[in-house]
C-alpha cells in the first residue's frame, strides 16, 4: 500500500507510464497539503460538525468559530481530496471521515491525527540528523503534559484499530494468567487480549509520564484490576524470574538499539515461565530497501530521527528471541494495519 500518483483517467495513465508527468511534484507538494488539510479539518472540529448532519459552509464555520469564506476553502479541499462530499451546497461526510475521524467511534484516529501535528515537527529534524547523526529522543522531546497526553492518544487511537486482530492472532498459552504488556501505556492491546482469554490479567509496565496521561484511557475500558499500570523503566526494572506467561511488547524496539534489544530479549526469557511467550509487534524493514515498500522505508528513516534505532528485520528480532534461549516461531503479518508483524517465540 502506497501513497502517489494515481491517474484519474485513459490519458494520465498513459502519461505517468511514459514518464511526462513530474512525480516529484505530486510526491512532495501534494501529499503534504494533502496531510495538513486533513489534519487541519480534525483539530478545528469540521469533521465533528458534520457528525450528525449535512451543514453548509457558514453552519460550518459558525460551529467551528471560524472564518466562513476560509472554511469553504478547506471543505472543498476536503471534498476534491475524498473525506467529504457537497450536495446542493451543504457538505456531509464521506464514508472514510464517518469511520475513522470522529470521536468515540470504535476506529477513529481523531487524536492520532492531532498527534500528526508533533509528528510533524518532529521532521523537521530530517537534516540535523543527517548532517550529526545524532537522533531526536522523542521521549525526551515530550516536554509538557499536553505533548505526553497526545503521545499517548494518538498512538493509543491507533493500536484501537489494531487490537481486534491482534487478540485474535496472538499467541496466549493454555491457562495463561499473568501477562506482561512492556510500554503498552494505553493498555488497548492488554485489554483486547484479557477479554479474550478470561483467565488472563495484565500489567502494563512504562514510563511515569505516559502512565499518568494512559491510566484516564485505561479506566474508560473497566477492567479494574485485571489490568493495571506498573510505573517503572523496561530497560532498568527487574522483570522476575519465571513470573509471566506472556510478554508483550509492540511498537517499542524501535527506540532501542541492537545490543540493548538483545539484552532485553535475555532479561524477558529469564521472567518468562516454562511454555511462556515474548511477542514483539512492530513495523519491520528488509533487507532489500525495495521490498520494505514505501511505508516501512519512509517508517525506518522516522524512527531513526526520532528515537535511537529504526526498524529491524524480522530474522533480526528473531535472532534476538534464539540467543535469550526461546523458540521463534513463523512470524505474523496483519491485514488490517500494512506493514505491522508479530515476531513470536516460545520458551521450551
Amino acid at each position: 500500500m502506497k501513497l502517489g500518483a494515481i491517474p484519474e483517467n485513459l490519458i494520465e495513465r498513459i502519461l505517468l507510464a511514459s514518464g511526462v508527468v513530474p512525480t516529484p511534484l505530486i510526491d512532495t507538494l501534494i501529499a503534504m497539503l494533502l496531510a495538513r488539510t486533513v489534519m487541519v479539518g480534525t483539530k478545528l472540529g469540521v469533521f465533528q460538525a458534520l457528525a450528525l448532519t449535512a451543514l453548509t459552509a457558514d453552519e460550518v464555520a459558525s460551529h467551528c468559530l471560524t472564518h466562513p469564506e476560509t472554511t469553504q476553502k478547506l471543505l472543498n479541499a476536503l471534498v476534491g481530496v475524498g473525506y467529504l462530499r457537497v450536495d446542493n451546497n451543504r457538505y456531509l461526510l464521506a464514508p472514510v471521515a464517518r469511520k475513522y475521524l470522529l470521536q468515540n467511534r470504535p476506529q477513529s484516529l481523531h487524536e492520532n491525527m492531532i498527534f500528526r501535528f508533533l509528528e510533524w515537527a518532529a521532521t523537521e529534524h530530517y537534516e540535523d540528523f543527517l548532517r550529526s547523526g545524532k537522533p531526536l529522543d522523542i521521549h525526551k522531546a515530550l516536554l509538557s503534559n499536553e505533548q505526553w497526553r497526545l503521545y499517548q492518544r494518538g498512538m493509543g487511537s491507533i493500536a484501537k484499530t489494531l487490537a481486534s486482530e491482534v487478540a485474535q492472532r496472538t499467541l496466549v498459552p493454555q491457562n495463561a494468567r499473568d501477562m506482561l504488556d512492556i510500554g503498552g501505556s494505553h493498555g488497548y492491546y492488554s485489554v483486547a487480549l484479557c477479554r479474550r482469554h478470561p483467565k488472563l490479567r495484565a500489567v502494563i509496565l512504562d514510563l511515569p509520564e505516559a502512565v499518568e496521561q494512559a491510566a484516564p484511557l485505561l479506566a474508560q475500558e473497566g477492567m479494574g484490576e485485571r489490568v493495571i499500570h506498573r510505573v517503572g523503566n523496561t530497560l532498568t526494572d527487574d522483570l522476575g524470574t519465571e513470573a509471566w506467561d506472556l510478554i508483550f511488547i509492540a511498537q517499542v524496539v524501535h527506540h532501542f538499539d541492537n545490543a540493548t534489544n538483545r539484552e532485553l530479549a535475555r532479561r524477558v526469557a529469564r521472567a518468562l515461565r516454562v511454555g511462556g511467550v515474548f511477542v514483539i509487534q512492530e513495523v519491520t524493514q528488509d533487507r532489500v530497501p525495495k521490498k520494505a515498500g514505501q511505508f516501512g522505508a519512509l517508517m525506518n528513516l522516522f524512527f531513526s530521527v526520532t528515537s535511537q534505532a529504526g526498524t529491524w528485520l524480522l530474522e533480526e528480532i528473531a535472532d534476538w528471541q534464539r540467543q535469550a534461549g526461546l523458540v521463534p516461531l513463523k512470524p505474523i503479518q496483519f491485514r488490517s494495519m500494512p506493514g505491522v508483524w508479530q515476531q513470536t517465540a516460545v520458551k521450551r
